[in-house]
């Protein structure tokens, strides 16, 4: 057992322990019992022409991984905790665990959850039903839908006026509806409560409970707004610190570009504020459609640190890839590019968003 857990130690392609996992079964249990302190760096999920099947790009490796993913051609609304969340056409919610979908390995029973479809839209529904895929603005998870169901919940910011709705796995039969606050660009699990921001960067504080009204405090007062495009990402700074991360956009022809971001740190002290950060430190930030996560850029090789990796987001529902991503150094404010010219020629075919997730494994 322990050559083996050497062997498994080494092997840094998601493929290759996959591989390592499949050979028999003493090795299938090590790579089971060693599979938490494996993979815990993003990957790039790449839709390919082909029906049903997206690519896996790693930053790590700097290359295309020689495996692809079944998985169907739609734009997923989020991925948290290693699943990725999307939305059909009577708006229910599905959850996916993309490498237990792995082509030409055996698909795991528990790979997919259904949910009960969320209260449809009160005006419009048949354009709604069209662009089911972008009803839910965006989706979180607070824990492992299979490891650790009992704690699971599940929160989606949705439709236009981007309010919050949950549901907790095996504990309820439908959503329950947050009435305030609206409108929301991110929500979090961090601390033992539920973060919310919204488009003026107020920060909200919530319990999950069955009643829709839950203690919401606002914490926070708003930042005053710049004469840009600002999406906003919340994360939790490897488990210490509540981050915000403004990403500033603008229109180059009918394009909207990133330009720049800013990050700011969550004061706890005698008074609640942002304090904006001039440096991340050894810490990578991957920010997009997915939970935004955070990352110590020492140990993976080939991160680089105090920088923002980033893709294309839900910015206007057009449904359609535009080619905005990139890496934006916090230190020189520059933006760098960031795929190779196999992974570049891949984008440039994709209608859809790729999206950033990182690897669980079912084993």
């Amino acid at each position: 057992m322990h050559l083996l857990d050497s062997v498994s130690d080494r092997l840094v392609s998601l493929s290759d322990y996959l591989r390592f996992s499949m050979v028999c079964k003493s090795w299938y249990c090590v790579a089971k019992d060693n599979q938490k302190a494996h993979h815990q760096f993003p990957m790039l999920l790449i839709s390919t022409d082909k029906e049903g099947t997206w690519n896996v790009y790693s930053v790590t490796d700097n290359k295309v991984l020689d495996l692809q993913i079944r998985l169907p051609n739609k734009r997923f609304c989020g991925s948290s905790k290693g699943w990725l969340v999307t939305v059909e056409e009577n708006f229910a919610v599905t959850l996916l665990n993309p490498f237990s979908r792995v082509i030409g390995i055996e698909e795991k029973e528990n790979s997919i959850i259904h949910l009960p479809p969320l209260e449809g839209p009160k005006q419009g529904r048949e354009e709604w039903v069209k662009k089911c895929d972008y009803y839910v603005y965006k989706a979180m998870i607070s824990a492992d839908p299979v490891v650790n169901a009992e704690d699971c919940v599940v929160v989606v910011i949705y439709e236009e006026q981007c309010r919050l709705s949950f549901i907790r796995l095996n504990k309820d039969k439908a959503w329950t509806y947050v009435h305030r606050p609206r409108p929301v660009q991110d929500v979090l699990f961090f601390g033992n409560r539920y973060h919310a921001v919204n488009y003026w960067s107020n920060l909200y504080s919530f319990d999950i409970t069955t009643q829709s009204n839950s203690d919401v405090n606002c914490f926070v007062s708003s930042i005053p707004l710049q004469n840009v495009y600002t999406k906003r990402y919340l994360v939790d700074s490897n488990e210490k610190e509540l981050m915000m991360v403004q990403r500033h956009m603008a229109y180059e022809g009918s394009k909207l570009v990133t330009k720049k971001f800013k990050t700011f740190k969550f004061k706890l002290d005698d008074i609640f504020d942002w304090i904006e950060q001039e440096t991340l430190g050894d810490v990578a930030l991957f920010v997009g459609d997915n939970s935004t996560v955070s990352v110590v850029a020492s140990s993976f090789s080939g991160c680089q640190p105090n920088c923002i990796y980033f893709n294309d987001d839900n910015n206007c529902m057009k449904g359609c890839f535009e080619g905005d991503f990139g890496v934006y150094n916090v230190g020189t404010k520059s933006i760098s590019q960031l795929y190779t010219v196999d992974a570049m020629s891949l984008l440039e075919k994709t209608k859809l968003h790729p999206i950033w997730i990182v690897p669980t494994l079912q084993l």
